[in-house]
This record gives C-alpha cells, sequence and structure tokens, in this order.
C-alpha cells in the first residue's frame, strides 16, 4: 500500500504542479496589465511594476491553492483512468475508500505547504511589493519602517504612527517636523490623531485634514513657545491616496498578527470584518485543498465509468473557478451585508465539501 500511495502522490502531484504553472502565469499576466494603470505615477515605471507582480506571486499561489489542488488531481486520476490504472487497482481490491486515503494523504502535505506559503512566505513578499509601490509613487520621499510611516512635503517631515484601513482615511500618532530654509527645526507638532475631511463633508471650498489632540511647539533661537489645541486643520500637499498606499493589508499579516491587529482596531473603535474575514479564510484555506482534492476522486470515477473523462475535467474546472470567485466575492458580501466573517470564509468550504461527501456515498 505504500508503494500505491507514493505513485498515486507522484502522479497527482506533477499534474497539480503543471495545473499551478499554468495558473500563476494566467494570474501573472493579468495583475501585470493591472497593474499598467499606475505606471509613471511618480517613478513607477516598469522595471518596479515587474518586480511588484513577481512580489505578489506568493499570495497568488496561495488564493489560487485549493482550485489548482483540484484541477490538477483531476487530471491526475484521468490520466490514471485512461491508462487504465484505476480499473487494475479495483480488481486487484483496493477499495475507493483506500484510494481517497491516498489521495488525503497527498492533500495533507499540500496543506501544510498552502498554510507555510499563507503564514511565512506571502506576508513577508506581499510587504515587500507594497513597499516598492509605494516608495516609487512617491518618488522616495516616503518610507515606512519601524517607526510608522515618513513623509515629506517640501520642508516639513511627517511621521504616521498608523495609517487605519477603511474608507474614511484615519491617522494616529502624527509628528510634524517643520523647518526653515536654513535646515533649523522651527516647528514641532504633534497629533493624537487625523481625518481627511472633503469638502462635501464640512461645506468648505476643499478638502482639509483635521488634526485632533494637537500640540504644537515653535523653537525660537533661544526660547520655545507651546500650545495646544482640541483640534485644527491641517494645509498640507500630502496626497490622501499615497497614504492609503500605505495601510496594512490584510494579506501581508500571518493569522497571529491578524489576532493581534483586529484587537488593536477594536480598540480604537475601526471596522474589522475585512480583517477578521481574512483571518478565517487563512484558517480555512489548508482544509479547503484538502476537500478539492477528495472531490475530484468521485468526480473521475463517475465518468469514468460513462467513459467520457473531458467532462470530469471540465466540470472540476469550472467548480475550481466557482469555489476561487465565491471566496472573492464573499469578502464583499461580508462588508455591504454584515455576514459574520467566519460564515463568509468557510461557506464556500462547506458547500464543496458536502458535494464531495454526497458524491462518494453514490460511487461507493
Amino acid at each position: 500500500m505504500r508503494i500505491l500511495d507514493l505513485y498515486i502522490g507522484k502522479i497527482l502531484l506533477r499534474h497539480i504542479m503543471v495545473t499551478i504553472v499554468v495558473l500563476l502565469g494566467l494570474f501573472t499576466f493579468v495583475s501585470f496589465i493591472d497593474e499598467l494603470g499606475d505606471l509613471d505615477r511618480g517613478s513607477y515605471g516598469i522595471v518596479q511594476i515587474i518586480q511588484y507582480v513577481i512580489l505578489t506571486i506568493p499570495k497568488t499561489l496561495y488564493e489560487v491553492f485549493p482550485m489548482a489542488a483540484l484541477i490538477g488531481s483531476i487530471m491526475g486520476l484521468s490520466t490514471l483512468a485512461r491508462d487504465s490504472e484505476l480499473i487494475v487497482m479495483r480488481a486487484a481490491g483496493v477499495s475507493i475508500q483506500r484510494i481517497v486515503f491516498s489521495v488525503l494523504k497527498v492533500g495533507i502535505v499540500l496543506a501544510i505547504i498552502s498554510m507555510f506559503m499563507g503564514e511565512v512566505v506571502a506576508p513577508f513578499t506581499e510587504d515587500r511589493a507594497i513597499s516598492v509601490k509605494a516608495e516609487s509613487i512617491v518618488n522616495n520621499s516616503g518610507r515606512r519602517g519601524d517607526f510608522g510611516v515618513w513623509l515629506r512635503d517640501d520642508n516639513t517631515y511627517v511621521n504616521i504612527g498608523e495609517v487605519f484601513p477603511g474608507q474614511q482615511l484615519k491617522l494616529a500618532d502624527i509628528k510634524i517636523f517643520e523647518f526653515d530654509s536654513r535646515n533649523f527645526l522651527r516647528f514641532l507638532s504633534t497629533a493624537k490623531e487625523g481625518e481627511y475631511q472633503s469638502a462635501q463633508q464640512t461645506g468648505q471650498q476643499k478638502d482639509r485634514w483635521l488634526l485632533k489632540g494637537l500640540k504644537r511647539t515653535m523653537i525660537r533661537d533661544d526660547s520655545s513657545v507651546a500650545d495646544e489645541v482640541k483640534a485644527a486643520y491641517w494645509d498640507t500637499l500630502l496626497d490622501p491616496e499615497i497614504l492609503k498606499i500605505y495601510q496594512v493589508k490584510p494579506e501581508q499579516l500571518s493569522i497571529w498578527q491578524l489576532r493581534e491587529y483586529i484587537a488593536h482596531l477594536g480598540s480604537n473603535k475601526q471596522d474589522t470584518a475585512t480583517y477578521e474575514l481574512e483571518f478565517w479564510s487563512k484558517i480555512v484555506t489548508p482544509f479547503a485543498t484538502l476537500v478539492m482534492l477528495i472531490l475530484a476522486v468521485p468526480f473521475v470515477f463517475k465518468e469514468a465509468r460513462s467513459g467520457n473523462l473531458g467532462r470530469s475535467l471540465f466540470s472540476g474546472i469550472m467548480i475550481g473557478l466557482g469555489f476561487f470567485i465565491a471566496n472573492q466575492a464573499f469578502s464583499y458580501f461580508v462588508t455591504l451585508f454584515g455576514i459574520p466573517p467566519i460564515l463568509g470564509a468557510a461557506l464556500p468550504t462547506m458547500l464543496v465539501a458536502l458535494i464531495s461527501a454526497i458524491m462518494i456515498r453514490r460511487i461507493v
């Protein structure tokens, strides 16, 4: 039986790897075309776009892993069925349950690889990709480090502790350093938080930043003067669209980092639905890979009996695409309709698992 496991595993892994290469090529090309929309923003050129797209490949791989597992396993098992090897296995007394168990072993290996990609590789490369894009767009006048985001506006340097996610752009822990023409520090301002307000919100003639909890110190050659106000408008040329680039994205974080960040956002009364959805998705994805592999078995056996293996491959591709689209769509449904994030992350996998169980019972 160990030889059988190794043989089935080798066939499945080979076809799954081919599927992954094809899907990555397709999704990477689409990502490249999409990034061309930002071409020549600042110094964001072709070289930076290629660098960005390459760095996002691990995230793409993590997202398409369940779909690749389904399509690749159907291709592998269809190859065994076409060459009558499945018939030989059954004639030798190997049950369908035993073949499912062999496939399941491959799924466990793929689930571990998926977890490694989602927890270690993808967060690191995605963080680097966002940094490359952000620094190119702002022409290296901005940078994110261990102490928040640093930006330059003429002779003013701004340090932002955090850019909160959400449609309403909000900042926290703001420090503003204003220098004169001789590069002497003349004003030091700190604010607990900042909020970008459009002209429609405020009834003003232009969009503005509102700083709250503002402390301002004027530094003279021989003395300093400090004052404090609850709120004040901040006139700056900083583009809010550039600051949005520095928002922490869910895909940049591992499960444990997501858990901490969700608690942090909750303590600051920020919306956490998107991050909760990503948290549960990272937990569910390895199980989705297992379910997809198991689903391939009844598909192939059912169509092998009718001699129509091409239909099983087409059906598998459709289910794989449907699963991928459903996962993407539920992220919007969670936000729009207030669906519990755990349900939004798990429902597509639960439906596929139910379909797998029903189909396996019918062929056993």
